[in-house]
This record gives structure tokens, sequence and C-alpha cells, in this order.
């Protein structure tokens, strides 16, 4: 693989015996709404998912829609006993309600949309669930009130504004502008100074999307591309849209459901421990899925017609539950999805490199909390900050409230509630992160990782200006809370170069491709997404069948000239460019221009000044 000047990987001419893959990327109505035909023989193949996330389910699911395969010869496993991977939502008994981390979504989740166009709502009868979720923001559109405080609850006053250096501008513009190559193995902070860190654009930025300052330049620089056109929202979350109720409920359950009424096999408590290969100048063939069930050997052997989709890696592996009065655990033992994807690469070069991702935990762990309210003097506070009733069943605090003088950066939200449909009306679903969780904290004088759930609780409720002499009692009695420490959770932002994670469809592979965060799409996407978690199986599915549609491309805003003016003003506060020399010179200049469509551009997203 090499990377375009673009920054958009793209792959050799196939060698040998292997077919070239008709999978082309597209837009419009034209391909949007297009059925393909019948891929010739899928009747005869079979497939199989190694892993029940979004990435396996959505890939059954194009296999059935798109490529018209029987859903009974598509089999799924998965090492836990429920489905849905990272997307969670779950009540533990004696615990409490958990939910390990949320998902950001935009209207230009093209992969997404067009998968769950097809999978109907449990909600609204005759609805599907990209109805249900468009009919609710249509309804309810996001918005947060007040992205970050201060002296435990004070508003932050970053009303709104980037707070960017002429320095810091320049950066961006650098880091927006470079090769992908240029940014390969390349850190964040090698790429930025001091008073971009400083900015708000970068505390809006990191917590949001959860990047540290060692994470990839590269990564950083795909999301730059891929959200431009999401800049003007990112201090009020204005751009951003939600699901109903947590998205276990909302996005999983509905998939399930569907797949399961297609006859899709699902095969829980299977844990797959090796993959073998028939590899051969040119070609590649998976031959044979090994796995371990009610401590059992099992395994099937596959020929060119037995399709295999690997999901490699994890970013919520080896997680550990605590609860109210126990810490959650960090676990550095085995990790079977890590380990699996160890053995794969070490077949063949082009299978990647999982240590670049999967070795490095204390640059890749962070904690989560759930915090269940039970008094409802609580959710007083969360209504002063977050500017509205929490019981309304609409839109709360609009995406997370950063503490910005935490010592944990710690970032707490609430959704619409109920967050989960067997929630009682009295009660409150908060979810809490912190990036720094060694560091000790303003109240608990404790790091967040040696934290039970009702010390993150009181950490919380301090940072909410709860009185500090109501804080023990109200932690104590007023919530129950469920820590949750995850090594991995952002594996995929490590420094990277082209080949450390293996292509969707390796060249020459026949028979199988790799899916889910840490397979590299052929599309210019960025990671840490639903998105990305449909666009790579929608890919191999396409690829492998010859499906005879369009994958559609990322949405091309990095290269519409309005988008990149509104996010220049956006990203210098509105302030307009000065043209250097006599005001004569600048007037001369902007007569000419305003003659043209590029002045009244200028003008219209306040680049320069109206005279």
């Amino acid at each position: 693989m090499t990377w375009q000047k673009t920054d958009r990987p793209v792959m050799s001419t196939p060698l040998g015996k292997q077919k070239e893959s008709v999978m082309y990327y597209s837009s419009g109505n034209y391909e949007a709404f297009a059925r393909p035909r019948k891929p010739k023989g899928v009747e005869n193949k079979t497939a199989w998912f190694v892993g029940a996330g979004l990435a396996a389910l959505a890939g059954a699911a194009f296999l059935i829609r798109d490529g018209q395969m029987p859903g009974n010869r598509i089999t799924i496993l998965e090492q836990q006993q429920l489905p849905g991977g990272a997307l969670d939502g779950i009540k533990e008994p004696n615990k409490g309600f958990v939910i390990r981390g949320g998902r950001e979504m935009e209207e230009h989740f093209e992969c997404l949309w067009d998968l769950y166009r097809s999978i109907p709502s449990l909600e609204i009868e005759g609805a599907s669930v990209l109805d249900e979720f468009y009919w609710l923001d249509k309804d309810d559109p996001n918005s947060s009130l007040q992205r970050a405080t201060v002296k435990r609850g004070e508003d932050a006053h970053t009303d709104g504004l980037f707070t960017l250096s002429e320095q810091a501008q320049k950066e961006i513009v650098k880091l927006f502008l470079a090769t992908g190559e240029e940014m390969e193995n390349k850190r964040i902070s090698e790429v930025f100074g001091k008073e971009f860190l400083d900015s708000n654009f970068w505390l809006y930025w990191r917590t949001m999307f959860a990047f540290e300052e060692w994470h990839s330049a590269l990564e950083m620089k795909r999301y730059l591309h891929r959200f431009i056109h999401q800049i003007k929202g990112m201090p009020d979350f204005s751009t951003l849209k939600f699901t109903k109720f947590n998205q276990y409920e909302s996005l999983v359950l509905p998939l399930v459901k569907w797949l399961q009424e297609h006859g899709v096999v699902f095969e829980y408590g299977t844990e797959v421990t090796d993959v073998d290969f028939d590899i051969a100048p040119g070609r590649k063939q998976a031959t044979r899925i090994h796995w371990r069930k009610d401590a059992g050997e099992g395994g099937v052997d596959l020929g060119p017609d037995d399709l295999v989709f690997m999901t490699i890696g994890s970013l919520t592996e080896n997680s550990d539950n605590g609860d109210h009065h126990t810490p959650a655990k960090l676990n550095e033992g085995p990790a079977p999805a890590w380990d699996l994807w160890r053995r794969i690469a070490a077949k063949d070069p082009a299978f990647g490199r999982p240590d670049v991702f999967g070795a490095h935990i204390p640059e890749t762990k962070w904690e989560s909390a759930t915090v269940t309210t039970l008094d409802q003097r609580i959710p007083k506070y969360i209504q002063k900050i977050a500017k509205r009733d929490p019981f309304s069943g609409k839109v709360v605090t609009g995406g997370i409230v950063t503490a910005k003088d935490s010592s944990w950066l710690l970032s707490w939200t609430v959704n619409r509630q109920p967050h989960f449909k067997e929630q009682p009306k009295d009660q409150i679903v908060v979810w809490v992160y912190a990036l720094f969780v060694e560091q000790p904290g303003d109240y608990v004088k404790k790091p967040m990782q040696d934290c039970s759930g009702e010390e993150i609780t009181q950490e919380w409720l301090y940072h909410l200006g709860v009185p500090v002499e109501d804080i023990p009692e109200l932690a104590a009695t007023g919530a129950i809370t469920v820590p949750v420490m995850m090594p991995y959770v952002t594996a995929f932002f490590m420094p990277r170069q082209a080949g450390d994670r293996p292509d969707v469809v390796p060249e020459g592979a026949v028979n199988f491709a790799f899916i889910g965060q840490f397979a590299e799409s052929r599309e210019r996407d960025c990671i840490f997404t639903t998105e990305y978690s449909v666009r790579t199986p929608m890919e191999a599915v396409y690829t492998l069948l010859d499906v005879e549609r369009g994958v559609p491309e990322v949405f091309n805003s990095t290269y519409d000239i309005r988008t990149l003016l509104s996010a220049t003003g956006r990203l210098r506060d509105g302030k307009e460019i000065d043209i250097p020399g006599p005001a004569f010179v600048r007037n001369l200049l902007m007569k000419k221009l305003d003659k043209t469509q590029i002045g009244a551009l200028l003008r219209e997203f306040g680049i320069v000044g109206d005279d």
C-alpha cells in the first residue's frame, strides 16, 4: 500500500490469479438508490464473522441485503455472551447501569445511514432506524448550552471561541496541507506548539474525540479533513446527533433482530484462537478457523467459497467493571482479540503490525464511569449547568461538559432520559470519563484509576458545584456508580504508518477480509466512529462478492471552498484577515475581487469585511 498526495491509500494492482475487484466509491442519488443484481454463485457461498461488534453485524446485513446471500449461510462467532462489541448498554446485577462510552454521530455518516435505512425500528411501526433517528433530531435538535465549567460548576466562558493564536492557526493549516506520508509516526505534540495546546480549540477537540498529545498526528489530520464541515459546531455540538436510548438498545438490538429474522446464526461463548492461510505468490486463501468453545477445541475448514471476515484488535478488550465500593482493575493480562491478531499477523507482512497499537497500555488506557442518580438533589445541579430539565425527555447537556480546571480533565454528559428503557423515571443516568486517570483528583486526592464508584461520584459532584459538606452523603447514598477501566480504548490513535493496519482485503486475498477499527479502508475515513465500523465491512463484502454498487465515498467537504472558507472564519473567531499594505492597495484589490465570485465568497464567510 502507498499513500497518494491526497492522503488516500490506494491498492496496488492485484497479482497472479486474483481477480481485480470491481469495488468502487460513489456519491449521488443514482448510486445511493440503486439495487445491485444478485452476485454470481452467491448461493453456494458461506460466510463466517469473527466477533459480533458493529462491523460484523453490518457486514452480515450487507451480505444479505446487497449480496443476496441467504442468512442461514452466515455464522457470527463471538467470545462474549451478547453482541454489540463497544456499542454497549446494560444493567448489571448488584452494580447498576453501565455504558462504557458514547458515540457522536452526524448526518454525513454515509455508510452508517445506508445500512440503517434498511433496518426496521423497534420503536416506531413501519419506520426504519434511520427514520426514527431523523425524526428524533427534527423534533429535538442537539446543542450544548454550556460546554465547559471552572471553579466547581461556574461557566468557563469559552463563549464559542477557539482562541487560536496566529502561530496555532499556521500549525493547523500546515497539518491540513501536509501529505499523509509526512505525518506518519508523528505525535500531535511534534506538530503543535504550546500556544495551540493551550487553546480552547484543543480543549474542545481532545475532550470530544479523546485525543492525547502523544497520539497520531496522521489521525488528527484525517479528522480535520473528515470533519472540516463540523468546525462551526465544535463549541456547542450543534452539528452532532445522538440516539434516543443507549447505543445497544437503539442500534445493536434492531440490527440483531433483523439478522436473526433472516436466519443468521450467532455462536456466543466462542473464542476464535487462530486462522490458517494458504499463502502463495499473488494468492492468499483462508483455509481454517480454529476456536475454543465450552473448554473444547473446534473449528471449520474453509474453501474458496467460504468467506471469513475478521474483526482484529479491540478497543474494549479486557475492560474491567468495578462497582460503587470497588475500583475497576487495569487488566494487562492475556488479551484474546489482540493475541489472535498477533498470530494472524505473524503469517504474512500484509496482515498488519498489531503491537503498534496493542502494546502501549499506559498510552491507550482511560477510564469511564456510569452514574445513576438516586437522590433528587443531584439533578438540580445538573440542570443548573445544562440549563435544561434532565427529566424532560429531550436533549440535556447536548454532549460532554468538561471541567476545564479538573486535574483529571473530567468530562460528563447526560443524554436524553431515560437512557435505558427499564430505567426508573426518577433516575438520571450520567456518563463520566477522564483523560488523566493517573493524576490525583481535586477533591478525592487520588488518581481516578484507584477510585471506587463512590469516590468518582465525589469528584464529579465536587466539579458539579455541590456544597462540600453535602458531597460525602450524596456520593454514598444518592447515586450508584460503576467505573470501567479500558486498557486499549485509544489504541487506534497510536502513531502509525502505512502497512501497520492491514488493507480490508489484502492484495491477493480470495476469501477473507479484515474489518473494524484496525483495518485500513481505501477511503480517507477516520477511526473511533460508528461510520468506520460500517464502512470497512461494506468494502469487504462488496469486494469479495463483486457487488455492483458503489460504496459511499467520504463526504467531500474538505474539497468544498465554501466549507473551507467557513472553517477558516470560525478558526479565526470571526477575525477578518488583514491585507498588508496601504488602504488604497486593499481597496483596489477588493474592487477587483468583488467583480468575481471569489470576492462574494470572501465577504459571505467573513474572511474580509464590508467597506
